[in-house]
Order: structure tokens, then C-alpha cells, then sequence
């Protein structure tokens, strides 16, 4: 090989299987050999490809990045490189292999080089040995974790405080729907490629970490386009999830009420509608001629028209279930009882303030979205005055056009409130971002005109001064839900907006 390679100017590979058997013969250019597309294999993740790739090189660095490379994505046995000299004479060979469990991170080890004369690595024991490492490994982390393994990965063009915040609320996200996050990776850009979001040189290093952490799933933090999915799809043969199909996939875990499963399948159609592609061509039955255009449709047609239907039905009904809130909201209007939303940012903590404020029991954790269904109770006040309080679906950053078009009935709710209580989680880093993501749908939902109570909660996690220059800044009350500490205030507040200031008592005599 080596004479040869020196002779052509070329280097010169082989892929050798584990019986010593020669599958390919490559002829590269000077500076690096093309392997030919072999695939890619998941579908055992405690067995290595059975090939080992053995090359010849001119300029003598020991393992190239694209040998690395190549070693990881393939799942190679080894990759052993070659040093050719001037007079054809091989040189040192380098060995490297795949390491699965290594605290350095970088998920491979190189061997000390030797002369071809000189090499004594056995194998087969060495293969042996690391497939018996990913299978011991492959065990613990099933018994680790239950949920598909993820890596996060986000593109961002601003700053990157903004870039920080937004992954940890995806980080957030994927905690809620019962992902397991493995990593994450984040690349700053001038500009996202609109082919596969990020680069290629960062392409190839998280195809590389997934492979070496064996995740399932590649979460990006910004919402793709169909072209960009399905080509990720192609280059990873991962699971690929971005931001909308992430909130979408916790809205149809969370739904409960009728209306509230309508509504997560019509935006869940809504966004799988332009990503339909026609994957299996074989479905095709087009056949063509008047009258039969029903026969001749392909199955892509056809699953678009079924989509398209079910949009249509579901629209339907969605119509008839807000004209019954419009005559349950008639009747309260009828018992000339206010009504109070509580809005803000998803996991602000409304649903633990509203039993608080209640002493009701309605679902309140500390993950995102716990209430999807709107929830109505009676608050009653100390001058015998009632009115209706109703805990409301919280609100995110960039929250899907489908999904606002899709909730914008349950959010109507909204449009007969007679005051709107928003809370902020004051403990939050970033409470301002998310009390101008608020601003921003209520704007779009154009309900800005309906009074607004500010309150911030979670005083009882923020320093004492710090929530007093908070409150006197944005004109809020201060209040802890968990702790009940500013509940008074907060009630004596919404009893002033709704009926005015307490009746003055004549006094006796």
C-alpha cells in the first residue's frame, strides 16, 4: 500500500471486516481518501461496525480530524493510519479507537504509533473488549433513565444572555415533557444556514456526541423549517424536535377538557401540514384520466386531503364549544358577577395563588404548563361581594402562531375578564423578558384595553430591598402563593379595582 500511495501521489484505504476479509479498496486524492457511503448504524448501540479502515497518509499527523470523524459516526472497529516517506517506505502507524466511557469527553483514544514491524494490537480482543463496555453502559442507562435521551441544541444570532435564557427554559421544556438531557450545545452565528441551521464543522461534533452519549433525540431551541427537519433527519438519523413541536408535544400531554384536545390536535395538524413529505414513493398510485382523480391521487395527496378535513371538522367544532362558553359566560354576566384572569408566564405559580386565593386543590407543580384547561372559582371578599376567578393558560416566549390561532378560543375567556391580575415569578433572572412576552400576546390577542393588576410572586425567594425596588418600580404587590405573605393586600387591591373603595360607615348618634 504503501509503495503504491507514494507511486500514484495518492492515498489509498481499506475496509477490512473482522475475518481479515478486504470489502473496499478507496483511492483518495493527495491530501485525504472519500469513504463510500456504507450507512449508518443505531439500531444496536452495544455493537461496533465489524470494519476496520486502514489508510495511507503524506503529511504524517497522527489521527486527521475526518479519521475521528468517520471512527465515531461509522461506529468503525479502528481507523489505523499509514506515514508514506518520499521513497515509498511505510513509516509509523497511528491506531486509534472508539472509548466509550471517557472522562475526558472526547470519546476516543489514540494508541502509541509503532512501525508496521513493531505492531502487536490484538484486535479482536480489543474490539471484544469495547463492545463489552457499551453493552455494560447501553444497561445503565436504561436503569437510569426512562424517558429518550436528548441533546439540546440552540443557534443563535444575539447576545448570549438572551441565547442562556432561552436554553434554560428549553432545558425547562424538555424537563417537562420527560425527556432525559444529556447535553448541550449552542453555536453563535452571523446567520443560520437555512439547510441545516448550524454549520458543518458543528454538525459533525454534535453528530459525534450523540453518538458517544446515545441519545435518541435532537431538541433545537429555534423553530425549523421543513426543509431544514427533514435534512437533519437525513444527516443524523436522530429524531429531530424543535421549539413548537416541543410545547406541542407537553399541550397534547397536559390537555384534559374536550376542548383543550380539540384545540392541541387542530395545532398539532396545523404544523405537520407543510412537513408532510412523500417518503415512500412506492404508495404512489397515480393513474390518471377523467373521473378518476379520488383512485389516482398519491398517498401524500390523499394524506393531505385527510388532514385538511380533519382541520375543517375540528374548526367545527371548536365553534360550537365556544358558543356554549358564550352562553356559560352569559349567565354570569346574568348574576352580575366580575370576573378576574389570572395571566402571566407559564409556571409563575397563578394555579398555586388561585387556591391560595380560593381554597380550592386545582393542579399547581413546578414544570411548565401544568394548567392547559382554563379553571374557574368563586372569590368571595369581606363585604359579602363575590365575583368569578379563573386560572388561564400560561404564556411563553415565541408561543407558536398555531397554537395562539389554535387556543384563541379558550383565550377569549380573556375578553370578558373585568380585570386581568398578572403574575410575575420575581425569583425568575429573566421575569422582565417574560413580562414582555405577556405584553406581546396580550397586544396580539388585543385585550390591552382590559384593566391590569401587576403582582409579583415568589417575594419569599428574592431579597427584601430588592423586592421593594422592584414593586416601586413597576407600581406591583408583592406576594407569595406558597407562603400566603401579601394575599391580604392582593384581595383589599382587586376589591378596589372591581367595586370601588370600601363603603365609609356613618358613624352612630
Amino acid at each position: 500500500m504503501s509503495e503504491l500511495s507514494a507511486e500514484l501521489h495518492r492515498e489509498l484505504g481499506l475496509l477490512v471486516d473482522r475475518g481479515g476479509h478486504i470489502e473496499w479498496v478507496i483511492v483518495g486524492d493527495a491530501g485525504r481518501i472519500y469513504l463510500p457511503d456504507i450507512g449508518r448504524t443505531r439500531a444496536d448501540p452495544t455493537r461496533l461496525r465489524g470494519l476496520r479502515l486502514i489508510h495511507t497518509q503524506f503529511n504524517g499527523q497522527p489521527i486527521a480530524h475526518d479519521d475521528v470523524t468517520d471512527l465515531t459516526l461509522l461506529r468503525l472497529d479502528l481507523v489505523a493510519t499509514i506515514s508514506v516517506a518520499g521513497d515509498g517506505l511505510p513509516g509509523d502507524v497511528h491506531t486509534a479507537h472508539i472509548l466509550p466511557d471517557d472522562p475526558a469527553g472526547k470519546g476516543w483514544a489514540v494508541l502509541p504509533s509503532a512501525h508496521p514491524s513493531q505492531l502487536d494490537v490484538d484486535v479482536v480482543a480489543l474490539v471484544s473488549g469495547i463492545e463489552e463496555e457499551l453493552a455494560r453502559l447501553e444497561r445503565a442507562r436504561a436503569v437510569a433513565g426512562k424517558g429518550e435521551r436528548t441533546i439540546l441544541v440552540s443557534v443563535y444570532t444575539g447576545s448570549h444572555e438572551e441565547a442562556e435564557a432561552s436554553m434554560r427554559e428549553l432545558e425547562e421544556l424538555a424537563r417537562t415533557s420527560r425527556l432525559v438531557v444529556l447535553d448541550r450545545i449552542c453555536q453563535r452565528r452571523r446567520e443560520t444556514d437555512p439547510r441545516h441551521l448550524l454549520g458543518k464543522g458543528k454538525l459533525e461534533e454534535l453528530l459525534i456526541r450523540s453518538m458517544q452519549l446515545g441519545a435518541d433525540v435532537l431538541v433545537f431551541d429555534q423553530n425549523l423549517t421543513p426543509v431544514q427537519a427533514k435534512l437533519l433527519s437525513a444527516s443524523t438519523d436522530l429524531k429531530i424536535i424543535d421549539r413548537t413541536q416541543l410545547i406541542l408535544d407537553i399541550f397534547a400531554q397536559r390537555a384534559k377538557s374536550r376542548d383543550g384536545k380539540i384545540q392541541v390536535e387542530l395545532a398539532q395538524l396545523r404544523y405537520l401540514l407543510p412537513r408532510l413529505s412523500e417518503k415512500n414513493r412506492g404508495f404512489s398510485r397515480l393513474t390518471g384520466g377523467i373521473g378518476l382523480r379520488g383512485p389516482g391521487e398519491t398517498k401524500l395527496e390523499v394524506d393531505r386531503r385527510r388532514i385538511n378535513d380533519r382541520i375543517a371538522r375540528l374548526q367545527r367544532e371548536i365553534q360550537a364549544l365556544g358558543r356554549q362558553r358564550g352562553q356559560r359566560r352569559a349567565r354570569r354576566r346574568a348574576a352580575r358577577l366580575p370576573v378576574i384572569s389570572l395571566i402571566g408566564y407559564t409556571n409563575a405559580g397563578k394555579s398555586t395563588l388561585l387556591n391560595a386565593l380560593t381554597y380550592s386543590e386545582a393542579l399547581a407543580e413546578d414544570r411548565l404548563f401544568a394548567t392547559l384547561d382554563p379553571l374557574s372559582r368563586r372569590l368571595r371578599f369581606p363585604e359579602e361581594r363575590e365575583a368569578i376567578i379563573s386560572d388561564t393558560v400560561g404564556f411563553i416566549r415565541d408561543l407558536p402562531p398555531d397554537l395562539v390561532a389554535a387556543f384563541r378560543a379558550t383565550l377569549e375567556e380573556l375578553e370578558e375578564a373585568d380585570l386581568l391580575v398578572h403574575v410575575v415569578d420575581a425569583s425568575n433572572p429573566a421575569f422582565e423578558a417574560q413580562m414582555e412576552a405577556v405584553a406581546g400576546i396580550l397586544e396580539e390577542l388585543e385585550l390591552t384595553q382590559i384593566p391590569q393588576l401587576l403582582a409579583f410572586n415568589k417575594v419569599d425567594l428574592v431579597p427584601a430591598v430588592e423586592v421593594r425596588q422592584l414593586c416601586a418600580r413597576y407600581r406591583a404587590l408583592p406576594i407569595s402563593a406558597l407562603t400566603r405573605q401579601g394575599l391580604v393586600a392582593l384581595v383589599e387591591a382587586i376589591q378596589q379595582r372591581l367595586f370601588g373603595p370600601p363603603q365609609t360607615r356613618s358613624a352612630a348618634g
